[in-house]
């Protein structure tokens, strides 16, 4: 394999541009050509691809986003999409890919595989760390550490007013983000998808008053079934109406920022593990880390598996006892 393609896709995460660079660095270090594709699968249609050295990744290991940019491709989801894609990638010459993202690339990916037999290794880029058989993703240590950030300076004015703070962190699907987010901020309640009927715990533990505390901070996962951070703290309100509540969105700042020591060591790894995959003739697998050790994973089990969250839920109660 002489020369292979690298690209970033679907939501970005800080850590993508030390992927890139590890992906680049490593490709030349074997011996091969390295391609930039801009706008993810968008950009192999449109055949906005070119060469990348290590001049072109020089200086971004510390930076946030993308410098390829990414996006999500209806496109892509056809078989003209696809076909154009091919197409620009044998214009090309490119004989494998490395994709940067989450379960939608990933799927992308070995659908293109299976038509046309273009091997690809996938990194994990998603900052909510819900891909089966990795660990962590990356983008996640960077995404919860500026989440407690911003809970820490929220505590502040939650103790000068005596107020509960609501605070929503990204989570669709998973509550990765919110659990440990709740525990490393001392939270005392988090509010997870994946489990149901917080919301009378959570009206009795303030009916109670056993809290020593005359503030609270309840993280809330965006995809809790019981609605956002709005619905859950009117419910509240209209339970205990003297209790003064407030809500703070965190939203996309959470995506954002110069990557933490961890994800630009996780990324680089990963990064380099995809091209050695490829020398040596592996495809359709993430690189993941399990155990501080790199493994590979199938496409089909980080799509189709379920992670579950570690163990770990019972650390609120027991903090705030």
């Amino acid at each position: 394999m002489k020369k292979i393609a690298v690209f970033t896709s679907g939501g970005d995460s800080p850590g993508m541009n030390a992927c890139v660079r590890a992906v680049v660095r490593s490709g030349i270090y074997y011996g091969m050509k390295v391609m930039g594709v801009t706008r993810g699968y968008n950009g192999l249609i449109d055949g906005d691809i070119k060469p990348l050295t290590a001049q072109s990744v020089a200086n971004i290991v510390q930076r946030g986003g993308t410098i390829l940019k990414t996006a999500r491709s209806k496109e892509f989801m056809t078989p003209e999409g696809r076909k154009k894609a091919y197409d620009n990638l044998k214009k090309h010459g490119v004989e494998g890919i490395v994709c940067i993202g989450g379960d939608g690339t990933f799927t992308g990916a070995k659908i293109f595989f299976e038509e046309y037999g273009i091997p690809c290794m996938g990194a994990p880029g998603t900052i909510d760390n819900d891909l089966y058989g990795t660990d962590y993703t990356i983008g996640f240590d960077t995404a919860i550490n500026t989440a407690i950030d911003a809970i820490d300076k929220i505590r502040d004015t939650a103790d000068s007013h005596d107020r509960v703070f609501f605070v929503e962190v990204m989570g669709r699907n998973s509550g990765a983000i919110a659990l440990e987010v709740a525990i490393g901020g001392g939270a005392e309640a988090v509010m997870l998808p994946e489990v149901s009927g917080e919301v009378g715990p959570l009206k009795e533990m303030f009916n109670n008053r056993k809290r020593k505390k005359s503030f609270s901070i309840i993280v809330v996962a965006e995809g809790n079934e019981e609605g956002g951070a709005y619905k859950i703290a009117d419910e509240l309100k209209q339970a205990f109406p003297e209790i003064d509540a407030r809500v703070t969105i965190l939203g996309h700042i959470q995506r954002g920022g110069s990557p933490t020591a961890y994800d630009r060591v996780l990324a680089t790894r990963l990064g380099a593990a995809c091209v050695e995959g490829l020398l040596k003739g592996e495809t359709n697998k993430m690189a993941a880390i399990v155990n501080n050790q790199v493994t590979l994973v199938s496409f089909d089990d980080a799509i189709n598996k379920t992670k579950e969250l570690p163990d770990i839920l019972g650390l609120i109660d027991l903090m705030n006892v």
